[in-house]
């Protein structure tokens, strides 16, 4: 072995009844290195991971740490060999401090009794060393996610690990707190940590890796030297074909003179005075920065919240519903930004997710049709395209591409006209992407769907809208056409500047 790894996976396979995880990888992670491991949902990277903290335990290959040799990994080994993973979904005590929290399962005692101010001596010092300004004293439930991750970062190093893995570290963060998480990440590189990072954002991995380890299907791909690789080589080898533009075309397919919705100075859900028009066979994108308003005004749509004043106009007559059932039995939609608690029914399968809006239409006397009820989930499997070995798998055991196009066939069983896509990509992958966005086209240019879409990724509203509305503070600040899209005019208005310069 090269004394430069501090890591090595070799020829990892993971079997479990009726499917092969992984099958053959192999890693190598370099001594004070960020290593990117990439790769579409379902490619295995998260069970690759898990092998290393012993959440998993792989049917065969080594884990070597640092010149020693495992067959598989426990978690309390992964710590006592420097081991640590940042998960999506953070292992925090919301109730308890920062300093708690920080020493959950080992915390300072004199004697037999909790010494809280070591502890928050400790962590002020922990936290200082990264650069980072918490109150050790604040609640968890207090911090912003931003900080959370942070503490979970500050957590890692204490407990002394000097092999990081992260996983979508920046996936629930703002634009401020990614930029302060790179600058621990290399801070923490600075000061020979070793890190895995995982991410489906390719700007991130450009930024922070110095190489990259591509995973497809549960096998090995290749290894890249970061400055040296290009993102069209990426893509091809995550996805294994050639995605020839990041956005499908769309022919025009707008009914100008069918306005399917119309907001009329609503106002309510921290909104107000919001007018605006959505036409037939047309994607609607909602810009702004994080609270603007975006999904509170869809919320008041979906009749998730109620509106305070104003007009909601749908197919030409005034709706209000006062509940989602309410908007879904009148067509409308909503694909919402965390589709594990709120979209997806984790816990139930593929097939009684996609019928749950229609089980009242298609039961008789509260009797399911078993037929048509396999029959509708078939169809939807088949034409949204969705992996899976079977129609009873569990939604949460789906990939992050696969459960947005079990949502969206849910949406298409119940004949929706307006859909509403809240960050419809978030947590997706590229190839998964292209995908999402294919399906989008086909639902107005084919079905002449409607479609309204919140997203923060700025090339993707640009790239899927028909036109964009800004948001800032509440209010709309901008309506731009296809033709004046720049990054440079949605910032403007989502900044509120060009507002504040009228004003002036």
């Amino acid at each position: 072995m090269s004394e430069n790894y501090v890591l090595q996976l070799q020829h990892i396979r993971k079997e479990y009844p009726g499917v092969v995880a992984l099958k053959d990888v192999t890693l190598e992670l370099k001594a004070g290195e960020i290593l990117a491991l990439i790769g579409e949902n379902g490619a295995g990277k998260s069970t690759l991971i898990k092998c290393c903290s012993g959440a998993v335990i792989p049917t065969s290959g080594k884990i070597i740490v640092n010149g020693k040799e495992f067959s598989s990994m426990t978690p309390q080994l992964a710590s006592e060999n420097g081991i640590a993973i940042i998960y999506q979904e953070f292992n925090n005590v919301k109730e308890l401090s920062a300093a708690e929290n920080l020493f959950l399962g080992h915390p300072i005692r004199k004697g037999i009794i909790v010494d809280k101010k070591a502890m928050e001596a400790e962590a002020a010092r922990a936290f200082e060393q990264l650069h980072i300004r918490i109150n050790p004293k604040a609640l968890m439930k207090d911090l912003t996610v931003g900080y959370q991750q942070m503490v979970e970062i500050a957590k890692a190093i204490q407990q002394n690990a000097r092999i990081l893995i992260m996983d979508e570290p920046s996936a629930p963060l703002t634009s401020a707190e990614v930029e302060s998480m790179f600058e621990v990440v290399e801070l923490l590189r600075s000061q020979g940590v070793s890190i895995i990072y995982i991410s489906h954002r390719l700007e991130e991995i450009y930024r922070l890796s110095d190489r990259i380890v591509v995973i497809r299907d549960g096998e090995y791909v290749k290894t890249l030297i970061t400055k040296d690789s290009q993102v069209e080589e990426l893509i091809q080898l995550m996805v294994g074909r050639e995605l020839t533009e990041t956005y499908p075309p769309r022919g025009n397919c707008i009914d100008e003179n069918e306005v399917i919705l119309e907001l009329k100075n609503l106002t309510g859900n921290g909104d107000k005075n919001i007018s605006l028009k959505l036409h037939k066979g047309e994607i609607l994108g909602l810009g702004g920065l994080v609270g603007a308003g975006r999904t509170e005004l869809v919320e008041m749509i979906f009749g998730a919240v109620p509106k305070k004043s104003g007009q909601m106009v749908y197919k030409g007559r005034d709706i209000e519903p006062k509940s989602p059932r309410e908007a879904i039995d009148l067509g409308i939609a909503l694909v919402p930004e965390d589709r594990k608690r709120h979209g997806a029914m984790l816990g139930i399968s593929i097939k009684n997710n996609i019928n749950m809006p229609i089980y009242e239409r298609d039961s008789h006397l509260s009797v399911v049709d078993e037929k048509l009820e396999m029959s509708t989930a078939e169809k939807y499997r088949d034409s949204m395209a969705i992996k899976t070995p079977n129609l009873h798998q569990l939604i949460k055991n789906l990939s992050g591409g696969n459960q947005q196009k079990v949502i969206l066939g849910r949406w298409m069983a119940a004949k929706s006209e307006l859909i509403i896509f809240d960050e419809p990509t978030r947590g997706i992958d590229v190839g998964a992407k292209y995908e999402i966005y294919k399906l989008m086209n086909d639902l107005v240019e084919k079905e002449g769907k409607s479609i309204i879409m919140i997203s923060s990724e700025m090339e993707e509203l640009m790239g899927m809208s028909d036109r964009i509305i800004v948001l800032a503070e509440g209010e709309v600040t901008g309506e731009l056409s296809k033709e004046e899209f720049t990054q440079e005019s949605i910032m403007t208005y989502a900044s509120a500047a060009a507002k504040e310069e009228e004003i002036q």
